[in-house]
């Protein structure tokens, strides 16, 4: 069962039209029932156990290819399984086990000081609320959304990465740049249950037709409603090619 907590309440002044809200609210629902027949096994790629896992791999991939934390976090699990091992881990030796996923020495920092307040204030359990998580540092919206949705089966928000980010925009549903306030248009036009499913399903379709700088119009299945589909000749060459 998903639990649907508070979350964001909307904006008090809109960030888009009237009549494009209501454009965008026809057509998310079409994105969401199209890209859940092609990818109807979409989920997160993040490897983990329980939520303690997901909560470290998921501070490991800012700035990171899942791929990477894949390969880190097994070693990395087996030498650290709980909140108390992280909160008196040596700085240096937890830096060398997450070097490869990037910004280690910070996010080593950061993943010390969380397992202190987690090992401290909640008996040791990763919080499931979205206030709780937020105050660890290290934790963003973004990753607090995931642990929420992916550990706790809780719906507060939408997860904005990179992928999501970037479709959002390209299809329409968000001229914001920052991930917040994508996430509060996101809010406003997609239905709450979809909160987290359109985070992967948006994903996956990133990963797989709408690539960063090569996107593969001729054959996604959104261009009859993606205001920047192409229709190059070049454009069809190179997704034959």
């Amino acid at each position: 069962m998903i639990i649907i907590a508070g979350g964001l309440k909307p904006p008090a002044i809109k960030l888009l039209s009237d009549k494009i809200i209501l454009k965008n609210n026809q057509n998310v629902k079409q994105i969401i029932e199209r890209l859940e027949k092609i990818y109807p096994d979409a989920q997160i790629a993040l490897k983990y156990n329980n939520p303690l896992e997901l909560l470290i791999a998921t501070i490991l991939s800012s700035q990171c290819t899942d791929e990477v934390v894949n390969r880190v976090t097994p070693k990395l699990f087996s030498y650290y399984k709980t909140a108390n091992d992280y909160a008196g881990a040596d700085t240096s030796e937890l830096e060398q086990f997450i070097r490869p996923t990037g910004f280690y020495r910070n996010k080593a920092r950061n993943i010390i000081k969380a397992a202190r307040i987690i090992a401290g204030k909640h008996n040791g359990e990763v919080p499931g609320a979205m206030s709780e998580l937020v105050a660890l540092p290290g934790v963003a919206r973004k990753t607090a959304n995931v642990v929420l949705y992916n550990a706790f089966n809780t719906l507060e928000g939408i997860a904005v990465d990179t992928h999501v980010k970037r479709l959002s925009n390209l299809l329409g549903l968000s001229s914001r740049k920052e991930p917040e306030k994508i996430e509060r248009d996101l809010i406003e036009i997609v239905p709450r249950i979809y909160w987290g499913r359109i985070t992967y399903l948006l994903i996956q379709h990133g990963r797989e037709v709408c690539i960063a700088r090569r996107p593969r119009c001729s054959i996604c299945t959104l261009s009859d409603i993606c205001p920047s589909h192409k229709t190059s000749y070049e454009s069809r060459a190179k997704d034959q090619g």
